[in-house]
């Protein structure tokens, strides 16, 4: 299965390497699995801990030197699809997009706004869903 891992997942698991979603993307970039991350991902997760976490830079650039051997990192498509108007918060568009365009089955997030959107593909799972299946 493809997976598209969005940031907030990215972000705790860089934190927590213990937790649930650092299990979830353990188990994305997994075989038979193939973890996937677009190029916004890398943006917001370098922008939310130089804001938020300023001193666990050094744990983030050890976190994303090691996730981008095992990830395939995908360009933002610029095309928009008539499938994002579902997703409330207009700035997670791309993510989906990006979903879409790298033929994601699943995009694994713990975002309201991508679970609460009625979307059947690319499947929209929380991290404690995807390890218990």
């Amino acid at each position: 299965m493809r997976i598209l891992i969005d940031t907030n997942v990215l972000i705790s698991a860089a934190l927590n390497p213990g937790g649930v979603p650092y299990q979830a993307y353990v188990k994305a970039v997994t075989y038979p699995n193939h973890g996937i991350i677009c190029e916004q991902n890398v943006d917001e997760i370098k922008r939310v801990f130089n804001k938020k976490f300023p001193d666990k830079l050094s744990a983030l650039d050890r976190f994303l030197a090691t996730a981008l051997m095992t990830l395939e990192l995908v360009p933002m498509p610029t095309r928009e699809r008539d499938l994002e108007v579902k997703v409330r918060d207009a700035a997670d568009r791309p993510i989906l997009r990006a979903a879409v365009e790298a033929g994601a089955d699943i995009l694994l997030t713990g975002d309201r706004d991508f679970l609460e959107a009625g979307i059947e593909h690319p499947s929209i799972v929380t991290p404690m869903t995807f390890i218990s299946n």
